[in-house]
């Protein structure tokens, strides 16, 4: 068997040198590229060229029909669909740059240039995600949050999970985090609803889902961090326009496009051997644009048991990633095309010299963005995307003695699958104030599961499944301003199926096939009062399909073995939501009420508490339900200084299981119900930037019996920047920066989260204008 073992995680070091260096003479490239001039002269005019650039809205994106003006209030230039414009003027210029419904901004223009404007009479964050459209904060009926790129830059952790927990209620199941945390158990909680090995929360970047297709978890360390725009979350069910899994909400990472001609490099290294080295290049000239970006990151890590549990087979959890992105597009008046291929591959070591896994995963997507501004379909946008994946995950699993002074390998499994999928929505006004959107969308899974499993006699025996499963759906909504009212209405059918389903466990047995219809609609209403003041309320229903692994796969995490259930059926939720907002010049304050039930929850119940490993089975609990309050709250007391918080208190618990009734009234596995963030940031030019970002987080359990106790802690991070000129910036962060004990899991033995991780860097900017 110790060959079987070696095959896990294959040695690659030879094809990940090669792919890196062909990403590094690709970057090389473009930044030779990048320091071209920009756009031709015009003719006739010595020291005077059409420098480019683009206008957006604070979520990035595209303003038409923008006006750019000299200062002398002459019309130098207005957008096309896709925001972009081209002004004459030279290298520098200073403009007013206007748009219909939005604040005037004066700048100095440069090429490349890309100008965010914010709504006017406010200073409100617009969202795009919970309506496809965008839509500001007092606007919107539902609770939305954005974190644009400076928040991600300077938060003190290194992966996007880390990252998103700045935000509060965000938390993930057994809350390692993604550098040392078993990849199936990497879900994401939204609204208290908590999660399993699959997340109750949908990930997506530009339409295109990233939950894992067999497990429903996240591989948080697929995106290049250099690739993403701003991330935007939307709290509360959402599934009348993104289907499945979208119970607590959805998290829409929004990319980068090519603008102009940049090379940036960012490079880290800090205690535990924690690194990351990533690199983005992006170019254009006249309709297209390009943009390559990867990296490596990963860590030595730690033993996350308490040192008390220890035995002699327990050894460091870790994990080495690499991750690249190639983005080609083509723009021509409003039309926009573009094809983009990624890939990520990690190695993990799981705590014990014989618990490992690895993922490789493949991703490719294309399609087109067309906003016209003239005939029948002025004013009107659609989107369509096309994209596919392709994953190897392999892993192996062991029983532990009690001492830990031994461990036995007793499966190895490799589980490959494939997805096609595609997704088409339209916008169109019907009249003023009056928005139709449509949409629909297809998700198509091909998984198998290769499993070797190992008796405690040595006896080998094979356990195979191959199934297909299928995801469906059709929405519309519309949404009707008028004054100070905006209304939305909207409604989403999903067909979703289990298929073609054989196992070999050892002959040869029909998965039975599965297949359910189910409507999603939603209401939402918002209403001004006055200028800085906002009133809504929405309700909905949602839904969640078991995913492949919930089905047919037996997952372990430490001494925990979980088994499969054949037999489950979609989690159903119900839910409303009220909110208070207020936008004044000084700062933000959203407050809102939040109740979900959910209906045949997938939960890991314990069935045999004294076998080894122990064993769970995946169930539908009767109902479980989420009810509390929320505060995200941003203030500006002076102009180097920023403020950013929140509270939220959720009161997560069973409300109904007949086959246990003692069960009932027990707390929601890994939900606080108590959780706060704070953030304070300061910026000064002959100083730099320091933030200071704290996360409290109360009691909760780690089980379904509320047997094991996981106590609360208080956690505060730190960062530092200092920029040298425009094109280097040097950083510093901590994570953990106390030193705090944090108790993250109980698997049965107590398990904990990063210790302090310090951490120095640099980031170079390398374009026109240092930009």
């Amino acid at each position: 068997m110790a060959q079987a073992s070696a095959q896990v995680l294959p040695s690659q070091k030879t094809g990940r040198l090669q792919k890196l260096c062909r990403w590094v003479g690709l970057a090389c490239v473009l930044a030779g590229f990048a320091t071209v001039p920009g756009v031709g002269q015009e003719a006739g005019v010595p020291g005077l060229g059409l420098v480019a650039g683009q206008v957006t809205d604070a979520s990035g994106t595209p303003l038409a029909n923008a006006t750019v003006r000299g200062a002398d209030g002459k019309l130098l230039g207005t957008t096309d669909a896709t925001g972009r414009v081209s002004v004459a003027c030279p290298t520098s210029c200073m403009v007013v740059v206007e748009a219909v419904g939005f604040a005037p901004r004066k700048i100095a223009w440069t090429a490349g240039e890309q100008v965010a404007l914010r709504v006017a009479g406010m200073e409100q964050s617009v969202s795009v995600t919970a309506y496809r459209t965008p839509l500001g904060d007092l606007e919107s009926p539902a609770i939305t949050r954005v974190l644009t790129a400076v928040d991600l830059h300077q938060a003190a952790a290194i992966t996007l999970d880390g990252q998103l927990r700045l935000v509060p209620g965000v938390e993930a199941f057994r809350g390692a985090g993604a550098l040392v945390a078993n990849p199936s158990s990497q879900g994401l909680s939204l609204r208290g609803l908590g999660s399993t090995s699959a997340s109750r929360t949908l990930v997506t970047q530009d339409d295109v889902p990233l939950n894992d297709a067999f497990g429903g978890w996240i591989h948080w360390e697929e995106l290049p961090e250099l690739s993403i725009h701003n991330v935007e979350l939307v709290r509360g069910g959402a599934s009348d326009l993104y289907g499945s899994s979208a119970i607590g909400g959805v998290v829409n990472v929004i990319p980068r496009h090519p603008s102009s001609n940049v090379f940036e490099l960012k490079s880290s290294y800090g205690a535990q051997g924690t690194y990351e080295d990533s690199a983005l290049a992006e170019g254009r000239r006249g309709h297209w644009g390009v943009l390559t970006t990867g990296g490596v990151l990963g860590t030595n890590g730690f033993i996350t048991l308490t040192p008390a549990s220890r035995g002699t087979i327990d050894q460091n959890s870790n994990v080495h990633a690499q991750n690249g992105m190639l983005l080609l597009e083509h723009e021509q008046g409003a039309l926009r095309m573009f094809s983009r291929i990624s890939a990520m591959n990690e190695a993990r070591d799981n705590g014990t010299s014989l618990q490992r896994n690895g993922t490789r995963l493949w991703r490719a997507s294309t399609g087109a963005d067309w906003s016209p501004s003239s005939g029948w379909a002025n004013g009107s946008s659609l989107t369509f995307r096309a994209y596919g994946s392709s994953e190897h995950y392999r892993q192996t699993f062991s029983t532990i003695a009690v001492t830990r002074n031994f461990e036995s390998l007793n499966r190895f499994a490799k589980t490959p699958n494939d997805e096609l999928g595609a997704v088409m929505h339209w916008n169109k006004p019907l009249a003023p104030g009056l928005l139709l959107v449509v949409g629909a969308d297809t998700h198509d899974v091909r998984a198998n599961d290769q499993e070797v499993v190992i008796a405690k006699t040595g006896a080998i025996s094979h356990v195979n499944l191959s199934v297909r499963q299928r995801q469906t759906g059709a929405y519309a909504e519309t949404l009707w301003t008028h004054g100070n009212w905006t209304v939305s209405g909207s409604g989403r059918v999903d067909w979703f199926s289990n298929f073609d389903g054989r196992q070999w466990a050892p002959v040869v047995q029909t998965v039975p096939n599965l297949s359910e219809r189910v409507f999603n609609p939603r209401l939402g209403v918002s209403r001004k009062l006055g200028s800085h003041f906002a009133v809504s309320g929405s309700g909905f229903r949602a839904y969640r399909a078991p995913s492949p692994n919930e089905l047919y796969r037996s997952t372990q995490v430490g001494s925990l073995l979980t088994l499969p259930n054949g037999n489950l059926e979609s989690e159903r939720a119900t839910g409303w939501e009220s909110g208070l907002a207020m936008e004044q010049r000084w700062g933000t304050l959203r407050a809102s009420y939040f109740w979900t039930q959910v209906n045949r929850p997938i939960t890991a119940l314990t069935i045999d508490a004294q076998a080894s490993p122990i064993k769970l089975m995946r169930e539908n609990l009767g109902q479980i339900e989420s009810r509390g309050v929320s505060i995200d709250a941003q203030v500006r007391p002076t102009r180097w200084m920023t403020l950013l918080g929140g509270y939220q208190h959720t009161n997560a618990t069973v409300t109904q299981y007949s086959q246990q009734s003692a069960l009932v009234g027990n707390w929601i596995p890994q939900v606080a119900h108590n959780m706060a963030t704070a953030q304070l940031r300061g910026y000064k030019p002959k100083i730099g930037t320091l933030s200071l970002q704290g996360k409290m987080s109360g009691r909760q359990f780690d089980d379904d019996a509320n047997s094991y106790l996981l106590h609360g802690y208080v956690k505060v991070d730190a960062y530092a920047s200092r920029e040298f000129g425009k094109r280097v910036e040097i950083f510093s962060s901590a994570e953990n920066l106390f030193d705090r004990t944090i108790e993250v899991g109980r698997t049965p033995s107590l398990t904990l989260g990063t210790p302090r991780v310090a951490r120095v860097g640099f980031l170079l900017k390398l374009g026109p204008g240092g930009n």
